[in-house]
């Protein structure tokens, strides 16, 4: 499908609607981690001088989840879930990667299974890139800051597990 196809295609509600439920999906699984919050255990714990603060994983977040939700958007509207459900499965497969580290870091406090999880979650989101270019590559593109930040977050993360392990 071409650039002016999609663009002539957009202006239907159903596109329109279609967008509004990727959004709430990918801040749906954001809102994930606010029932985990860093709170009193992660502040005790050692780490890197480079360590960002707080205030900047919010403003981080969230233009890459509403990005995300655009990229498969802009998949999806290449046929729908039926003609997309292998590109789209592996985006939702990424996303729930993305809602488990919270629990699993935060919440149990286990920076070890974390880490484990986030080099699955790294190597999803490159998957996900993969199967989205060959369907629409400005969704492709969307997703590289995310690949970005969360292989910095990796980083942070097995940085912060060998520093308190």
């Amino acid at each position: 499908m071409t650039n002016s196809v999609l663009i002539d295609t957009i202006r239907g509600p159903r596109a329109w609607l279609a967008l509004l439920g990727w959004i709430v999906l990918c801040f749906g699984a954001a809102s994930i981690g606010a029932f985990f919050p860093p709170g009193e255990w992660y502040q005790s714990i050692e780490k890197p001088t480079w360590n960002p603060p707080a205030w900047v994983f919010g403003p981080v977040w969230t233009t890459l989840y509403a990005m995300m939700a655009v990229a498969a958007w802009r998949v999806w509207h290449q046929g729908g879930f039926a003609r997309q459900r292998g590109p789209l499965g592996i985006f939702l497969l990424q996303l729930a990667l993305n809602a488990a580290w919270s629990p699993l870091f935060f919440g149990l406090k286990q920076p070890g299974v974390a880490f484990a999880e986030i080099v699955l979650l790294w190597l999803a989101i490159a998957w996900t890139i993969a199967a989205f270019r060959r369907v629409q590559r400005v969704a492709a593109w969307l997703l590289v800051p995310y690949l970005a930040w969360v292989s910095f977050a990796a980083f942070l993360n097995g940085t912060l597990w060998r520093l308190n392990a």
